[in-house]
């Protein structure tokens, strides 16, 4: 009776998994499509998309030259935000991880982080959009516009930070979390429309193929807690909840064997 039960048990754990697996996968598709569309309006320059960006960055720039003071606090959002700032945040973050005995973490920072910066390249060499040209440039960036490489990072990071340390937020928190992660991805993009070094449909680039990414790294790291028989990872709940104790940074570093 008792193997019956383990049997049941396992059958409705692979079930439960394999919905698991369907949905994040269509999550993933609902997501790449409308990156797809985008891509393919900007490298057809859609009239639409053409006066929607050009628009954009037009009126901004107008204000960004007869403010000097707004001008300053965007260069210094843009500049705080880089991608390379983004590497001197996460790689203190992995290294901690590491000596936290959780492996699986920062495998999960470290190829998530460089595979969007690898995807931030690639489609930037194959789209190969120009940087937007204004007549009274406030700021300078070089190599190609699409999409922005510090929208895409500062989504990766952002998203990062909230799979892995949700855990230990506490839920009437969460929503604040969510909220503050929003408000970076959001001011950074910002910024960069607003110095002039990149459209607008270049920042909605960045967070939707990060978003996809974000989403198909979740439902390979459930794929690997399923192998240890350990319940999907689910944005809800952070990546790795049951290990809510050694992700406190005061905690003392349990005696339990090291997570596989």
């Amino acid at each position: 009776m008792a193997e019956q039960l383990s049997v049941r048990e396992e059958r409705r754990a692979r079930l439960r998994f394999g919905a698991h697996a369907v949905l994040a996968f269509v999550a993933v598709g609902l997501v790449a499509v409308p990156f797809a569309i985008l891509v393919l309006l900007v490298t057809a320059k859609s009239d639409p998309m053409l006066h929607l960006d050009h628009d954009t960055a037009g009126s901004l720039n107008s204000f960004a030259v007869g403010h000097p003071a707004f001008t300053s606090a965007m260069k210094v959002i843009s500049r705080v935000g880089s991608p390379t700032g983004w590497w001197i945040v996460l790689t203190p973050v992995f290294a901690w991880l590491v000596y936290r005995r959780l492996p699986r973490l920062a495998a999960f920072v470290a190829v998530t982080a460089l595979g969007s910066s690898l995807l931030n390249s690639v489609i930037k060499a194959t789209v190969d959009r120009a940087r937007p040209h204004l007549p009274d440039p406030v700021a300078a960036a070089h190599g190609t516009s699409f999409p922005s490489g510090h929208t895409q990072a500062a989504t990766v990071g952002c998203g990062i930070f909230v799979l892995i340390f949700l855990p230990v937020v506490r839920r009437g928190l969460r929503p604040w979390l969510y909220a503050a992660a929003t408000l970076v991805v959001a001011l950074i993009g910002f910024s960069r429309i607003a110095l002039g070094v990149h459209f607008l449909s270049d920042v909605l680039g960045g967070v939707i193929i990060v978003t996809a990414w974000l989403l198909a790294m979740t439902a390979a790291f459930s794929a690997w807690r399923r192998e240890e028989h350990k319940p999907p990872a689910t944005g809800g709940g952070g990546l790795e909840p049951e290990q809510r104790e050694r992700l406190r940074p005061r905690a003392t570093r349990p005696a339990a064997p090291p997570q596989g």
